[in-house]
């Protein structure tokens, strides 16, 4: 008995020990998983249900069109399309124009290799969320003194995976039909297929789906020679003509980078890799786009994206093009079918 009492209690002394190496180890990780949560948290308290807010006077009208169409998207997302049903976007949550969630990304100086953070359940990402602006610049601060580049802005959705109810943020409304189409459906995907430790693959997926799924919501309700469809493509080109623009200036600069040695200068390499960011940006007054000044005038030579900015490209579009190809060769533009065979394929 004695000896069942002594080991009983030597079980208890090990597992506080492990408990608090853990603790320890995982400091860093624990406090950011406590400041995610009560911020994800106070937005779902104090996020209202969207029948309470459809049935409230001093609510707008042109909120409350804008949350039907939600509620029109989301049907024909889950009916038409396969994606999951959910509660997701049954609610609603008043950002009163300012922003809430802030994301860090971050990369190699002078390689094209993004910084990961690594989670329980998700895996590896490569990005990290903040609802804290101030934490979230602390922590871009420690990784600019290590060396890296660095991209902190914020973000205006973001899809919780199932577990809390994500609610409709007010500055969706600020968008176009089609954009707030796209964006439903892109969270939506990550909803219904998320692949641990593949970032690319998820974000690449999702931009695919929520460009095709938006326009097939959008031939449904409109029509296919519908202005409000028109003006959707001519701003989705546009917007695919910018990131292929990009995208073959993150090659570019792969391709100087590899040129470089450990014997080279920091001053050498520091200025090359200027040199050709600023040309990448110059020369976007040679792509057509259907309104130029969308995005000509994003930089200016003080202001010009690094490494982090660039593989953000690499991240939502390096894939999308090939993937659309497949949806539109393989399965005929069928969502379905295409969200279906995905799913078995990493089941497996």
């Amino acid at each position: 008995m004695r000896k069942a009492i002594s080991i009983f209690f030597r079980l208890i002394e090990v597992f506080f020990i492990v408990l608090f190496l853990f603790s320890t180890v995982f400091y860093q990780l624990v406090t950011y998983g406590i400041d995610q949560g009560i911020g994800q948290l106070g937005i779902v308290w104090n996020a209202r249900p969207v029948s309470e807010v459809m049935n409230d006077a001093a609510a707008g009208d042109t909120v409350k069109t804008k949350l039907l169409l939600i509620e029109e998207i989301k049907k024909f997302a889950i009916d038409s399309l396969g994606l999951k049903a959910s509660n997701n976007y049954t609610t609603f949550y008043d950002q009163h124009g300012k922003s809430i969630l802030w994301v860090l990304t971050a990369a190699e100086k002078y390689r094209l290799q993004s910084y990961e953070w690594k989670f329980p359940v998700i895996g590896r990402v490569s990005y990290k969320g903040f609802f804290i602006y101030e934490k979230g610049k602390k922590e871009e601060q420690k990784l600019l003194a290590k060396g890296f580049d660095t991209d902190f802005r914020p973000t205006s959705a973001w899809s919780t995976l199932g577990w809390f109810r994500d609610p409709i943020l007010s500055n969706f409304l600020n968008r176009s039909e089609g954009q707030i189409a796209e964006l439903i459906i892109h969270e939506m995907t990550h909803a219904t297929l998320y692949v641990k430790s593949s970032v690319d693959f998820n974000e690449n997926l999702a931009s695919a789906v929520g460009e095709e799924g938006a326009e097939e919501f959008l031939k449904f309700k409109y029509g296919d020679s519908s202005e409000v469809l028109i003006d959707f493509r001519n701003r989705n080109e546009d917007y695919n003509r910018f990131a292929s623009h990009m995208l073959s200036g993150t090659r570019q600069l792969d391709s100087l980078y590899h040129t470089f040695s450990s014997t080279d200068q920091e001053e050498t390499k520091n200025s090359l890799k200027q040199m050709m960011i600023k040309s990448i940006v110059e020369s976007l007054d040679t792509v057509s786009f259907h309104k130029k000044k969308r995005y000509t005038k994003l930089f200016d030579n003080d202001q010009l994206p690094n490494n982090a900015y660039f593989l953000g490209f690499t991240r939502y579009d390096a894939q999308k093009e090939e993937m659309k190809k497949e949806l539109k060769e393989k399965f005929q533009h069928n969502i379905k079918k295409y969200l279906y065979d995905l799913k078995n394929k990493f089941s497996n």
